[in-house]
């Protein structure tokens, strides 16, 4: 992988990953840009202890732009975009419009191909494996910078997501601060190693997952994906690595060089759920999140590294909204049961 760091006219880095070492990357940003004033703040919930971050200046960001005006494509054909150079394997970006900034986290855009009108599930084993060295080194990177808490890697795809830019990409957010989300697993852990004199829960789960098997949808020899038995979400899955490590930069080659085809597989099993249904409305909408342990925490060599994929789809031409219940008190309420939403993602494996 070549790895080649530049910065765009409004002083934000860009960084391009490349799958050889030839490429040149010598495209200046010819754009007439200014930079932009960013207002993020982080603000703690008294009450229930989490943090929220306010970022006004999102309210200007680009909203669904046609094809011919992604600002994501590459510039070419006398139109620019924030990627200068007219081609590009992955390119990665601090966001203009963050939702953290000004010393409270960075957020980055992650652009999987040139490609506007592919789709993570498009693209090749190769690129996927290119990929995940790209999240790897920017979970190594940012890591590093100061006040960085937590690394989190995501990909939300489809309008009904919320979604405003159609071409392929992902983003990171690196905070100041340990997830809602995590620090409520890692009291889980904790709570697991002392009632049991030191198991691990994180194995726990995964072993008797793969010991009941009812919702287990593909395993691989260094991976294993399942509908979790609580799923909050109509289609659920959690992918495993087998040896437990705490963020991407611990896993092991054999693991890095199973993930490309299993996850591709997975992807394209999510685009089958709905595809025999006349009422559904395009692929199916998802995010994808990759859940790490945090730089400092308490415990950190107990958590486990593993991927989060769902989608707000329930049936055909119905989404699963949160409502009252999840809304107002955080109880979900699933109407799929996860055996069952286990058994038609490996109905539609691939032949």
């Amino acid at each position: 992988m070549k790895k080649t760091s530049t910065r765009l006219a409004d002083g934000r880095e860009l960084i391009y990953y490349d799958a050889r070492d030839g490429t040149p990357r010598d495209h200046p940003d010819r754009r007439p840009l200014t930079p932009t004033e960013t207002r993020s703040e982080i603000r703690r919930d008294r009450l229930l202890g989490d943090a929220v971050a306010v970022a006004s200046h999102r309210q200007g960001r680009t909203y669904h732009p046609p094809a011919d005006q992604c600002p994501l494509c590459p510039s070419r054909d006398g139109r620019l975009s924030e990627v200068p150079a007219p081609d590009y394997d992955v390119v990665v970006f601090e966001n203009r419009f963050p939702s953290l900034a000004g010393g409270v986290g960075r957020c980055e855009v992650v652009c999987f191909t040139s490609d506007h009108d592919a789709s993570f599930a498009d693209l090749t084993p190769d690129r996927v494996a290119l990929v995940l060295d790209v999240w790897t080194d920017r979970t190594a990177e940012l890591s590093r910078l100061p006040g960085v808490e937590q690394v989190f890697c995501f990909e939300n795809r489809g309008q009904e997501i919320g979604v405003t830019l159609g071409h392929p990409h992902g983003q990171i957010y690196a905070y100041p601060f340990t997830t809602p989300r995590t620090e409520t697993m890692l009291r889980s852990v904790r709570a697991y190693r002392a009632e049991t004199g030191g198991a691990n829960l994180f194995d726990a789960v995964v072993a008797d997952e793969r010991a009941d098997g009812s919702r287990v949808v593909l395993a691989g020899e260094h991976w294993v994906a399942f509908v979790p038995y609580a799923a909050h979400w109509p289609y659920e899955v959690h992918l495993y690595p087998l040896r437990r490590v705490p963020d991407l930069t611990a896993l092991g080659d054999a693991a890095r060089t199973e993930f490309p085809q299993l996850y591709l597989e997975l992807l394209k099993r999510f685009d089958r759920i709905f595809t025999a249904d006349p009422g559904a409305a395009g692929p199916t909408p998802y995010v994808a999140a990759w859940h790490q342990a945090p730089r400092g925490a308490d415990g950190r060599q107990d958590f486990a590294l593993h991927l989060e994929l769902f989608t707000i789809r329930r049936t055909s031409g119905k989404l699963k909204f949160l409502a009252g219940s999840e809304s107002g008190m955080d109880v979900f309420v699933n109407d799929v049961p996860p055996e069952a939403a286990a058994q038609r993602l490996r109905e539609v494996a691939s032949q």
